[in-house]
């Protein structure tokens, strides 16, 4: 295993005390089916899904892919997409940054391709905003995780899904431009982490 240092250094830190009764509720869903997965010793795909794609899904798909890695669970292919695309918000590349994740921008344009690399010897996770049905996303046997609510209600069908759960954050764009920009990103991010950090440690237990 060889997580980047400053990457498993801050996934030392998060404590899943803090995830109340209520959300570890709204959380079990995916536990029981990559459970089930590990269970088949079948492929595990996770397609978080939210608007845009910019954001708490990237956050989540990024969090996601590193965690399994780290609990070694292994055949997990993490996924985003929105119900339309627009580009990986650049505080989200900061924020992983500043966590210990090694990003590099390998396309410009208004929606840039970036290489998001979480261990020495792992294939780099490729970033940029999506729609949930691109050809870059899985076509069938993967679990739509909603991580907002507008998407939720948006697409009450994701074709070629085996199960949709709900698992929605609150949007730390609401603080963009603002002094508490950085600190709430950073907030978020360890939230999301601090919770998939709670579903892979449940797989395996």
């Amino acid at each position: 295993m060889h997580i980047f240092k400053t990457i498993d250094t801050v996934i030392s830190t998060l404590n899943v005390d803090t995830i109340k009764n209520k959300r570890k509720e709204i959380l079990q869903p995916l536990i029981d089916y990559i459970k089930a997965k590990v269970a088949e010793n079948k492929e595990i795909r996770i397609n978080f899904i939210c608007t845009h794609n910019s954001r708490r899904s990237h956050l989540s798909q990024f969090w996601a892919q590193t965690l399994a890695y780290h609990f070694n669970i292994k055949n997990v292919f993490c996924y985003s997409g929105g119900t339309e695309s627009t580009a990986l918000f650049p505080t989200v590349a900061e924020t992983l940054q500043s966590s210990g994740f090694e990003i590099k921008k390998i396309s410009e344009g208004n929606n840039p391709i970036h290489s998001i690399k979480y261990a020495d010897n792992e294939h780099p996770i490729i970033g940029f905003s999506k729609k949930l049905d691109d050809d870059f996303n899985p076509k069938s046997g993967f679990v739509a995780i909603m991580t907002c609510d507008s998407a939720n209600e948006a697409c009450p069908f994701v074709p070629g899904t085996e199960k949709r759960i709900p698992i929605t954050f609150e949007d730390p764009k609401a603080f963009d431009n603002t002094p508490q920009q950085a600190e709430k990103y950073k907030e978020r991010s360890l939230q999301i982490a601090t919770e998939l950090f709670y579903v892979f440690s449940q797989i395996n237990s």
